[in-house]
């Protein structure tokens, strides 16, 4: 049996291959999938072969051909031995997988959706990085934030810190287009971060600075002028991954001075087993997730602007290459001819 896997076979190329499925192991499921969400910031650093994709590891030359894509959702096929939590039919949102029309995952990376709709429960693993990053900084119920950045991962925290009580809450961005779009999702303001005295604007906006900030450009700019506009004793949750260190902060005036705490958000910096106040596992997270669209409190599938069948995927991310307001977009795996 073959899959049709998208597929980075060099530096700023993709196209969908066939391939052979592989064969699942022990504690494995194997997942049909339906939907999958394009992480565009992580892909595109590894479709441009960036050597900064890895912060374990000191900087290292990109390996190709590379299989990215890991925010999914599908319907179980087949179960390795011992898996007794899915079965055949079951549908389920799937984190850690790649761009494979039949793709494996361990039960822990899958949680069951019933009848949801595999578009909301492909957003499900990629919105938990915001959600991660809006408990490390202990939001309180009425407390104001602000998110530096509005690609996918700033428009989620958007939506997320609006249903976790955050008020107001202001979104920045340099394009137009991105700043309208967060009002319409439910900023209270947006501002341009090169505007004349952005941050006295933002403070004026907070009522003398923002208690929470969301940093999801992943550029030095980006963080220092997010500082710009915290409240004294703010929390800056680093959720973008800045992939330069060629920046200087004046940390003096705009960490220490303030009493400001910057946390790391990557997504694998969080427990793996149990969740506590702040800390929540992925996999808890992902249930929160299931919860708050089930009872109607979030559709972030409604935030999706574009999707596409993966036979699109070449002319997609050569898209994703060069374009700086690339859209919330799917990959509709239903769609394969």
């Amino acid at each position: 049996m073959r899959s049709r896997n998208i597929v980075f076979p060099e530096r700023g190329r993709a196209e969908l291959i066939e391939e052979e499925i592989q064969e699942i192991r022990a504690g494995e499921v194997l997942v049909h999938l339906a939907v999958s969400t394009t992480s565009s910031g992580t892909e595109r650093a590894n479709l441009l072969g960036s050597d900064t994709v890895d912060w374990t590891a000191p900087p290292k030359e990109a390996v190709f051909p590379k299989h990215l894509g890991y925010c999914s959702s599908g319907t179980v096929v087949s179960v390795g031995e011992g898996v007794t939590e899915f079965r055949p039919g079951d549908r389920v949102a799937c984190a850690f997988g790649q761009y494979r029309e039949y793709c494996r995952f361990q039960t822990k990376n899958l949680i069951h959706i019933g009848d949801l709709p595999f578009e909301e429960a492909a957003t499900f693993f990629i919105s938990v990085f915001p959600m991660a990053a809006i408990r490390k900084c202990r939001l309180e119920l009425g407390e104001s934030a602000v998110v530096m950045g509005q690609g996918i991962l700033g428009q989620f925290a958007v939506v997320l810190l609006k249903a976790a009580g955050a008020v107001p809450v202001v979104a920045v961005d340099p394009m137009p287009e991105k700043r309208a779009r967060a009002l319409e999702l439910g900023a209270d303001y947006a501002f341009d971060p090169y505007e004349p005295d952005f941050g006295k604007k933002v403070k004026e906006a907070t009522g003398g600075g923002a208690n929470v900030g969301i940093e999801v450009t992943g550029i030095g700019a980006g963080l220092d002028g997010i500082l710009d506009c915290m409240a004294l004793k703010g929390r800056v949750a680093l959720l973008g991954c800045t992939r330069s260190s060629d920046f200087t902060i004046d940390y003096y005036r705009k960490v220490h001075g303030p009493g400001i705490t910057l946390i790391g958000a990557h997504t694998n910096a969080r427990p793996t087993t149990e969740s506590s106040p702040g800390w929540w596992t992925q996999r808890d997270d992902m249930l929160a997730v299931k919860r708050l669209t089930e009872y109607g409190r979030l559709s972030l599938a409604s935030l999706v602007e574009e999707t596409s069948s993966p036979e699109q995927a070449p002319e997609i991310f050569q898209r994703l290459a060069v374009e700086r307001a690339f859209p919330i977009h799917q990959f509709d795996w239903r769609r394969l001819k």
